[in-house]
């Protein structure tokens, strides 16, 4: 397997010193075989900061990665700049767009066997000419997929969630829910459960977007209107589909174990459960992208960026699945 390509975020935040304590845990870990791009200096004084001994060792190509990762960490790109934890600038900025641009170019023509992205700020990127809302958009388009197929799921060790709107009002949640959008994107998610994950047979629970699953029309009509629709014709496809389930009960311990991921009507609904249950150890991953993606599930985090208070447990969970989506691609 090629070993992973890893983009810096933002050098302000805690993404390079969480990318150092992930190397310095390689072995009791098992992580796979992993590179950064760019920022070579910065990584050494991150971990530094963190008080861990970390060498970094600059390569040349990634293949360059498989021979360097048992004694150092491998930095790909003379790119650099100032470790300035806290303080994030436009500087920074660049840096990580640039780290992102390689890291994703380098996946699509197969030199990296997947992306593994670092935590940016959005607002910062914006400042310096990045046209996405986020890296998904931005991976998306590199890739040359449709916006609306590019799906996040949120994963953990107690829990895969999926939310089909993300960053919008919540006002705007009802009017955006179709029949098609469910359907499509529901598709891609069982695809991707077995494609990345091996699971042969996906069961997919759809959550409500109403209380009580909309009490019959009483509470609000989308359940009756669209969302049972769209799961009768998943089961038309032969996709395991079940609900609308009352959101409050679904993500209970006796119920997870019904199904392999939720599909969840908005960002919230999605998130706060997984962040509840596995905040230290949850994963973004992008399905429906020809290129593996994942990136720990937490944000750049400045107040706390040098401190040595912030967890490595997100990292290193998004480069194990990383590495065991690419083996389960590999193997299918």
């Amino acid at each position: 397997m090629s070993p992973l390509a890893v983009s810096l975020g933002d050098p302000a935040g805690i993404g390079p010193e969480l990318l150092c304590e992930a190397w310095a845990q390689r072995e009791a870990e098992r992580l796979p075989a992993f590179f950064a791009i760019g920022g070579a200096r910065m990584l050494g004084a991150a971990a530094a900061r963190r008080g861990i001994e970390v060498p970094v060792r600059q390569i040349q190509t990634p293949a360059q990665a498989m021979e360097a990762f048992d004694e150092a960490l491998p930095v790909l790109d003379h790119q650099d700049g100032t470790y300035t934890p806290g303080a994030p600038d436009r500087e920074g900025a660049r840096l990580a767009l640039a780290s992102l641009e390689k890291a994703a170019a380098l996946a699509i023509v197969g030199e990296a066997a997947g992306v593994v992205t670092g935590p940016v700020s959005k607002a910062l990127l914006a400042e310096v000419g990045f046209a996405f809302p986020g890296q998904t958009e931005y991976l998306a388009d590199a890739c040359g997929v449709a916006e609306q197929d590019a799906v996040m799921l949120l994963a953990g060790p107690h829990l895969k969630t999926v939310p089909l709107t993300v960053h919008v009002p919540l006002s705007a949640v009802s009017g955006l829910l179709s029949v098609e959008l469910i359907t499509r994107r529901s598709r891609i998610v069982a695809a991707g459960l077995t494609r990345d994950f091996g699971i042969e047979r996906p069961r997919l629970a759809l959550a409500a977007l109403n209380p009580h699953a909309g009490e019959k029309g009483n509470f609000g009509h989308e359940e009756r209107d669209v969302i049972a629709p769209a799961i009768e014709a998943l089961r038309g496809e032969g996709i395991d589909a079940s609900g609308p389930h009352p959101a409050d009960a679904l993500f209970s311990g006796h119920v997870r174990d019904t199904y392999d991921a939720a599909i969840c009507m908005y960002h919230d609904q999605a998130l706060i459960p997984l962040k509840t249950l596995d905040f230290d150890h949850g994963v973004n991953m992008t399905l429906g992208l020809p290129v593996v993606r994942t990136s720990p599930d937490h944000g750049t985090a400045f107040g706390i960026a040098g401190t040595g208070k912030a967890s490595a447990g997100a990292t290193i969970a998004a480069l194990k699945m990383a590495g065991e989506a690419v083996r389960n691609r590999t193997a299918a």
